[in-house]
């Protein structure tokens, strides 16, 4: 007998910056809308479990989206984007963000977001507090340069092989391994839009000297970092948050940089604590 999962997936169009895109996203559960970023690269698969997950979604209205030129979701429809060099800013993604819970009609939901999805969480709380909830900045600091590089179009080199060579690295050799294999294989159907994505997060990402303006009265923070992620390890993202006033850091055992696909049990422990303290302070 055929088992069906509740998640829902649909497509919304928005307009950002003059153009039309049109965004897939994934929807299941009722209550607080928690809105979940993928990390560079990738695509709304990564929270495939959260959004299974019948106890966070009796509470949670999870919903998962992929970034334009990501997973289902094309460029813009109404713009000649293969003219040009794909470079995500910081001012994109929010107004981004900030259209696609426009179009959805979200009242005030959480935003997580993991690596560059976790890095735009921090801009979000500095620069629209009072649009969210609370942020789950997950794997995020608040500079990380140093991975925007260019060798992904040496006639040498096979990007997608590369990428997803470097994803196995980040994660814990704890995690089982039918999700790691998952998570390795999310990176290698893609490249060139990585490559775009790592501008935002080594290049336009920087809030040094920034964070004491973010006020968690407003916007409440709770910082997540696996101890097995070399990519933003667990001493960048304390350090981040301890510059934050009211800035909350709890640090993931035994998980990489991919938690929330690599080993997802272990990483619901941590997130139940984490909408416990923003629930706290709502």
């Amino acid at each position: 007998m055929a088992k069906h999962s509740p998640v829902i997936g649909r497509y919304v169009t928005i307009d950002v910056d003059g153009c039309e895109y049109k965004v897939f996203y994934l929807r299941n559960g009722q209550g607080i809308p928690l809105v979940c970023q993928h990390t560079a690269g990738c695509h709304n698969h990564q929270w495939r479990d959260l959004l299974e997950d019948a106890e966070v979604t009796e509470n949670y209205d999870v919903i998962a989206y992929d970034l334009a030129r990501h997973g289902k979701s094309d460029p813009p429809l109404n713009r000649e984007w293969w003219k040009e060099e794909y470079k995500l800013t910081a001012d994109h993604y929010m107004k981004f963000i900030n259209a696609f819970c426009d179009a959805l009609e979200l009242r005030n939901p959480i935003f997580m977001g993991s690596s560059f999805g976790g890095n735009v969480a921090l801009q979000l709380a500095l620069h629209h507090p009072d649009r969210y909830r609370a942020v789950i900045p997950v794997e995020a600091a608040h500079y990380a340069p140093g991975f925007y590089i260019d060798w992904w179009r040496h006639p040498h080199a096979n990007a997608a092989q590369v990428c997803a060579s470097g994803v196995w690295d980040l994660m814990a050799p704890q995690s089982p391994d039918m999700d790691r294999w998952l998570t390795w294989h999310y990176y290698t159907q893609g490249s060139e839009t990585f490559k775009g994505d790592l501008y935002f997060y080594s290049v336009d990402h920087d809030l040094r000297g920034k964070l004491g303006g973010i006020d968690t009265s407003r916007c409440p923070v709770v910082m997540m970092t696996g101890t097995y992620d070399y990519l933003t390890p667990p001493e960048a993202t304390e350090e981040t948050a301890r510059q934050i006033p009211g800035g909350i850091y709890i640090e993931m055992e035994d998980i990489g940089h991919f938690p929330m696909s690599e080993n997802y049990p272990l990483f619901r422990n941590y997130l139940k604590e984490a909408l416990r303290l923003i629930d706290e302070r709502s």
